[in-house]
């Protein structure tokens, strides 16, 4: 992987950030905003659905510890329902769906394949929804939605790893 970014979105960022944080390879997680078309959009602003923005969490990588392919297919792709569109958990709105915001061309390739061997495994009996899009800059969120849950334990999550084909 040539790049140290990874920008994916899979509902809300407080459980995917809690999850992905002690991974290897993972130096640093930021909370915040990725795809939509409002400049500097606010929680505020993105709950409300209409800035085209998506809750997402960029990760800063060591390329030379951090494997992409395994990540989507072990992490991501197990850590949210990525056959529902627009809707994680008890959370519904275009602000919650799957997305891999790609960095460069390597990424790109590898979250396509990926998609389509984890559609062909079945491991969920539903096809994928994840979108694959072009990278287009990141809006971290206010600094309340940062480390969220290790600030407030026992907050909300709709966010674990499944080990199991899902129906």
């Amino acid at each position: 992987m040539s790049s140290n970014l990874v920008t994916i979105a899979g509902g809300c960022f407080w459980g995917m950030e809690e999850i992905l944080r002690n991974l290897p390879g993972v130096l640093d997680t930021t909370v915040g905003y990725a795809g939509g078309h409002t400049e500097h959009p606010t929680y505020k602003e993105v709950s409300t659905g209409t800035t085209g923005h998506a809750e997402s969490i960029q990760l800063k990588v060591d390329p030379s510890r951090f494997d992409f392919r395994d990540f989507l297919t072990n992490w991501f792709f197990k850590m949210h329902d990525p056959t529902t569109p627009n809707r994680q958990g008890n959370d519904h709105g275009s602000q919650y769906r799957s997305a891999v915001f790609y960095h460069d061309g390597e990424q790109k390739r590898t979250a396509e394949e990926v998609i389509a061997q984890v559609n062909a495994s079945r491991f969920w009996k539903r096809p994928l929804v994840t979108e694959v899009v072009a990278y287009k800059g990141f809006t971290p969120a206010e600094d309340d939605h940062q480390d969220y849950l290790r600030k407030n334990p026992g907050g909300y999550t709709c966010h674990y790893v499944r080990t199991a084909p899902q129906d």
